[in-house]
């Protein structure tokens, strides 16, 4: 599994546990045994607000609207230049795989808009 699928793994899987509720304990009847409830189709992911949601509960400022290190550390990953490294191999950047700001900017960008493109709801200023 690569980098973004752990990125968008941690972000999307929020969204799954609300969705899907815990199994209720099977209580015996004499009738017959009841269908098991189908699962919550996940469509669209409210992905500002899922991070938002983390962000408040970091114990810690993160700024993960501008800053791919403070996304992935938000979501547990860590942003280690060898990690964001093969983030942006993954994800086609073709520029120098220095760190720069330049790269980091791109990444991030990057991100939000495969976020989207997996489902995700992501408001434009953070795809532009």
């Amino acid at each position: 599994m690569g980098i973004f699928s752990s990125i968008k793994d941690a972000i999307f899987g929020k969204k799954a546990e609300a969705a899907v509720p815990a199994p209720a304990a099977p209580v015996a009847t004499e009738a017959a045994p009841a269908a098991p409830a189908a699962p919550v189709a996940i469509s669209e992911v409210d992905v500002e607000a899922i991070l938002s949601a983390q962000a408040a509960n970091a114990g810690q400022e993160l700024n993960w609207r501008t800053s791919i290190v403070d996304l992935m550390k938000l979501v547990g990953i860590d942003p280690s230049l060898s990690n964001r490294k093969e983030l942006a191999t993954e994800l086609g950047y073709t520029g120098a795989l220095d760190g720069s700001a330049e790269m980091n900017i791109w990444l991030h960008k990057a991100v939000m808009r495969e976020l989207a493109a997996n489902g995700g709801t992501v408001p434009a200023d953070l795809t532009d």
